[in-house]
């Protein structure tokens, strides 16, 4: 009879974890197998659920659960969520165009879903005071009302990406923002792209903020420099997943205690469902991904960033 070459390398690892099941490694491991097996099948995350993380509570601390790419499944994008264990979602406001369709989900899931209230900066142009004016007309409606609050000022921030345009009105508007959030004892919910050096100095006249850096893409040195202006988290979503992603570093880096959960849906669909739409119901999959960079088990990186959401948005 012919001998089998003996496994070796990543292969070797895999089956003395077969024959001895331990821990954190174990429940890693299972829980990507059957994320393989699923993946190869086509279907997507949302579509079974994550049984090693049943005990855990997960927040999604950024997504667009009103967006039209889920338009009439949103009952069924809710049930997804709470089935992989995300008990609450925050959604952040873009503008008047979107606001109200994003409070009306809210209210009708108010133990679920938690508003933000902001101005989005690719949003702000040459009349970005009248956005503001129908931003808190609305705010002040809606909390006299519903006798709730808002969990946060977002998403608001600056964005570079597609042109400095209108960049003059974006730090306006920033500004603006920041200082109502300090006025209403809010957290802020910042959105960043290209523009690091403008918000810092920005951020320089408005110490001691509280806030996260949502779908953080700078460097440790920026964070730190962050951390002595104020009191700030990091979101970490689906981009930590993307091979040669240098999110990972800056996340191994970052204390567990700094970091809040987040997946942006319907955008940035974590590996290795990325291209597909993205939901809450994937939170499970950037935990696990935090676990292994940090090296830590999957139930300290859920408790500790559930936490952490807690405590910056009040709930």
């Amino acid at each position: 009879m012919k001998t089998m070459p003996r496994p070796h390398g990543k292969a070797a690892a895999i089956c003395h974890l077969l024959r001895n099941p331990r821990g954190f490694e174990a429940k890693i491991f299972t829980f990507l197998l059957n994320i393989s097996v699923f993946y190869h099948a086509g279907t997507h995350p949302t579509k079974f659920y994550f049984p090693i993380f049943d005990t855990m509570i997960f927040i999604d601390t950024h997504c667009h659960v009103s967006d039209e790419a889920f338009s009439g499944e949103e009952e069924a994008y809710i049930a997804r969520a709470r089935e992989a264990g995300v008990d609450l979602m925050l959604l952040p406001d873009i503008d008047s165009s979107e606001r109200p369709a994003m409070f009306a989900l809210v209210d009708k899931h108010p133990d679920t879903l938690r508003p933000m209230i902001g101005l989005y900066p690719g949003s702000v142009g040459e009349g970005w005071k009248d956005e503001i004016d129908d931003m808190v007309r609305f705010l002040d409606r809606w909390e006299a009302e519903t006798r709730r609050k808002v969990v946060a000022v977002g998403e608001i921030g600056l964005d570079y990406h597609e042109g400095k345009e209108f960049a003059r009105e974006q730090k306006e508007a920033l500004e603006w923002q920041l200082d109502f959030a300090a006025r209403r004892g809010l957290p802020v919910n910042i959105h960043l792209r290209d523009a690091m050096g403008d918000f810092l100095e920005i951020i320089r006249r408005h110490k001691g903020l509280r806030g996260n850096m949502h779908a953080y893409s700078g460097s440790i040195e920026s964070f730190r420099e962050l951390q002595r202006l104020g009191d700030w988290y990091i979101g970490v979503g689906g981009v930590v997943t993307f091979k040669n992603a240098g999110l990972a570093e800056v996340v191994r880096d970052v204390p567990l205690d700094r970091i809040v959960l987040e997946t942006d849906a319907p955008y940035l669909t974590p590996v290795p469902f990325r291209g597909k739409r993205n939901e809450s119901s994937c939170i499970p999959l950037i935990a696990a991904k935090i676990a292994e960079l940090k090296g830590v088990t999957p139930e300290e990186v859920a408790g500790i960033t559930t936490d952490n959401a807690k405590n910056l948005f009040g709930i």
